[in-house]
Formats: structure tokens, sequence, C-alpha cells
């Protein structure tokens, strides 16, 4: 219905300046960086204002398709963020995230569930309830969702997130791992991908949220991109500690990259840094943990299939040495 869309988009629309640094107070010393990581943010609210019209779903993908295919992902997951919103607040025509999710946005699926975090975020009585939220969602990326409220909290939050160190609700368990993953990655955006003050919010937190919190950053620097060669090896110099860490959030990205069909030269050159492996074979990575996966009671099979990816990396995790191994 025409003014039903013409509603939700007055209602929940949200202008594309909202991802810009200066509205963001978020600061970077390169330029170009700023550039690739807003337009980053457009893509993404591109597709959740598109969603808000209503659309048909194969009519929605089509829209999202027209968008640029190295940030196409980012537009399938803020319109997942726009469906999951509607479905919790319109007393009608429910269920069109999941049938998004298994239907025309199939390639992006990780991102799809990310975005899901980001609507679990907006509206209280889900994110008061993230155990409930996540029952009718794939038991083993369900924990995405997690992930995506997360990037919210420190990309919408970063003073309280990064500089105080606070939760938006209490995250019992796995919860708070899942949620760092997603903080991690958020603050790639809101510390520009400049290496140097990402090492240092990091070292500021408590030791035992570190670890995922560069899992993120690994994720990001490779999904996202927008920096150079120099910058990627730095950043693998300062997080040397959490090497393994960074390798499987790299090969999360290129899974996510090589799934949907949208590989860019940043997270090839980021998966031979992070990982010593070009995009596709860090995918398979990704595969080969999963086809072994070994699902225990002291751990989600989520972190299961993390803590497999890493162990595959550790070959070459030993003390940083500083050498960083080139393609070829």
């Amino acid at each position: 219905m025409p003014w039903t869309a013409t509603i939700c988009r007055m209602a929940l629309g949200i202008s594309l300046d909202e991802v810009t640094f200066s509205r963001r107070g978020f600061c970077t010393s390169n330029p170009d960086t700023q550039l690739h990581l807003e337009a980053a943010g457009r893509a993404f609210l591109s597709g959740y204002n598109l969603a808000l019209g209503l659309p048909e779903l194969p009519d929605l993908a089509h829209q999202l398709d027209e968008i640029d295919v190295n940030r196409r992902g980012f537009g399938y997951e803020g319109a997942a963020m726009a469906l999951a919103l509607l479905d919790h607040l319109l007393p009608f025509g429910g269920g069109r995230f999941l049938v998004f999710l298994n239907g025309v946005a199939a390639r992006h699926t990780y991102m799809v569930h990310v975005g899901y975090g980001w609507a679990a975020a907006r509206l209280f009585w889900l994110r008061r309830n993230l155990t409930r939220l996540l029952r009718p969602l794939d038991p083993l990326l369900g924990w995405l969702v997690i992930d995506g409220f997360g990037f919210h909290a420190g990309y919408f939050g970063w003073r309280s997130a990064f500089n105080r160190h606070l939760l938006p609700v209490p995250l019992p368990g796995y919860f708070l791992r899942a949620f760092d993953q997603g903080l991690g990655r958020s603050l790639w955006f809101v510390r520009g991908g400049d290496v140097t003050a990402i090492n240092e919010t990091i070292e500021a937190f408590p030791e035992p949220r570190r670890a995922d919190l560069w899992s993120g950053i690994g994720l990001a620097c490779t999904y996202a991109g927008g920096v150079s060669r120099s910058d990627i090896e730095m950043l693998l110099r300062n997080g040397a500690v959490y090497r393994t860490h960074l390798a499987q959030g790299a090969a999360f990205a290129a899974k996510a990259r090589v799934r949907a069909g949208n590989p860019t030269s940043d997270a090839e050159m980021a998966c031979q840094l992070l990982c010593g492996l070009a995009a596709t074979e860090a995918a398979r990575v990704t595969d080969e943990a999963l086809n072994e996966l070994q699902v225990n009671d002291s751990e989600p099979a989520y972190e299961s299939w993390r803590r497999g990816i890493r162990q595959r990396f550790e070959p070459c995790a030993g003390e940083f040495s500083g050498a960083i191994p080139r393609p070829g």
C-alpha cells in the first residue's frame, strides 16, 4: 500500500548524512579512507531506505543489485535492518526478514544476519530479550545478530563504548564475546582506519575483551577496506599477539564476499597479509573448519567454528618477527 510505505519512510527513514564522519564525530588522518567508509555507510542506508518502501522482495533485490557491487553487501545489510523493524512494528504482513534471508538475499546471509542486529539495537524489547531473539534463527549464524548489535553500539554510541567501555544492556556468557566482535568492526569506522588509534583503543580495554575486538578489526579491514598495504602491515604488527584472531576475522570477510560474488582488491590484499592466503583460499578455510566442526557443550557451535578457523592459522602465528608474508 503506497500510503503505508509513505508513513514508514516518514517515521523510520534515515538521512544519508547520518553516516558522515562530521555527523558521527569520527576522526581520521586519511581523507580517502573517510570517503571510502562514508560510501559504505551510504550504501547501507540506501538499502535500508529502499526496503522501507515496502516493495515486493524480488523487486527490492533488483534495486539492491543496482548498488555498486563492492558495496552491495552493505545495501543488503541495511535492507535486512529495515525488514526486521517492519516485522516488529507493523500490525500485518510479518515474516519479511526470514523470507528475505532464505530467498533473494541468501547469497548475503552473513550481512543479512548482521542487519537484524541493527534492528534489535533500535527496539528496546528486542535488546532486552536477546536469547529469545535468536530462537527463530540459524543456531550457528544467529550469533551474527549479536555482532550487528555490537556494531550499532559502537557506531552510534562510540563515546560510551570506547571511552567508558559501557554496555547498552547486560550481556551474559557468550553474548558479550559476539557483541565485542561487532564492536571491533565498528572501531574500524569510528577511528577511520587509523591503525595507531585502533591499537590504542583496544589496548585500553580489559585483556579478556581484546581478542574479539581484534577479530572484528580483521573482518572490517578486509570487508570494508579503505587503507593501504602499509596500514595493514602496521595493523598486523600492532595486533601480533592476536594474529590468529585477525586472520579468522579476515577469513570470515573473505567468505562473505566469495559467497556473494563481490570480491575486492582490498579483501585480497588483507587476506594475503593477515592470512597468508588468497581471499578464495581464506574463504575455503572457513568451509573446511565448518565441515570438521565438533560441537561441545562448553561453547556455542559458532565459537567452535571460529576456534577451528584460528587453529588453521596457528602454524604461522608464532612470535611476530616483523616479516610480512608476500603473495606469490
